[in-house]
């Protein structure tokens, strides 16, 4: 099951930057917020002002990926492209891999994967990973990070942190405070980050979003599970462990809230609501 409508298209798509197809997992079960993709945002369903702002990009398509008819249905009503994915998928790169399948993609096409609870997506931020990976050869996936402002940031396990390597590639990721100054009290740490590391190796925060070649995604859940994947329960160190490459874009400014939560979709309407 299939739709596609006209999203406008962006003057950006002329710009001679790499195309990419933006791909966006939705899934209507959630526990903390039933139903998500479709919760109303300033008038709009979430899944829908995900869809648009995406549209924003370079992207040459943006595509929902959903495992509900009634996803599949809002979308086609607002002239949102859209399919409709198996229900039993354990994760969102698994979905987006059967819309790889669905939609012919493979090989070198870059797909960006936009989470479908970030209405506040920047579109510069999609194009600035929708372009890593043609720049970097050897990567399989691309990513963002931007550095963290805070120390409660940095030592909250909800907060992904990660280290770069001398390229710029991913090194490691986790919800532990890394990197970690053996030599300094937690609280010295943070106050003397700046003298402590090398330069430009402060603290970094990961962003949800991704990149992939298409070839390495439709193979991705064929990928036997990493240890550490298990351990620190992020999906992305299956990729790592298995020896491919992770471009990492670093951000200048934080990315909008997303929304898991129903406090979370009250701060994202009040935002809205105040602009």
């Amino acid at each position: 099951m299939s739709a596609l409508a006209g999203l406008p298209q962006s003057a950006a798509r002329s710009s001679g930057q790499p195309g990419f197809t933006v791909l966006i997992p939705a899934r209507m079960a959630s526990s903390r917020l039933p139903d998500k993709p479709l919760a109303d945002i300033a008038g709009l369903p979430m899944v829908v002002r995900v869809a648009r702002r995406s549209a924003e990009s370079a992207a040459s398509r943006v595509v929902v990926a959903a495992d509900d008819a009634r996803i599949v249905d809002t979308c086609i009503r607002h002239g949102v492209e859209a399919i409709l994915t198996r229900t039993d998928h354990a994760s969102g790169s698994d979905r987006l891999a059967e819309a790889c399948v669905l939609l012919g993609l493979d090989g070198d096409d870059t797909v960006v994967n936009v989470q479908g609870d970030e209405p506040l997506i920047d579109p510069d931020l999609i194009n600035a990973v929708g372009g890593l990976l043609a720049a970097s050869a050897d990567a399989s996936m691309g990513t963002a990070a931007h550095p963290i402002a805070s120390r409660d940031d940095y030592l909250n396990p909800n907060v992904v942190k990660v280290v770069l390597d001398a390229r710029g590639f991913a090194h490691y990721f986790s919800r532990a405070p890394i990197p970690w100054c053996r030599d300094l009290p937690d609280a010295a740490w943070w106050q003397s980050a700046a003298q402590a590391m090398p330069a430009g190796f402060a603290p970094l925060r990961h962003v949800g979003i991704y990149s992939y070649r298409a070839r390495f995604l439709r193979s991705f859940p064929g990928l036997p599970a990493a240890p550490t994947e298990a351990v620190e329960a992020l999906e992305q160190l299956r990729a790592l462990w298995h020896g491919h490459r992770i471009a990492v874009h670093l951000a200048d400014k934080v990315p909008g809230p997303g929304v898991d939560t129903p406090d979370d979709l009250a701060r994202v309407r009040a935002l809205l609501a105040a602009v």
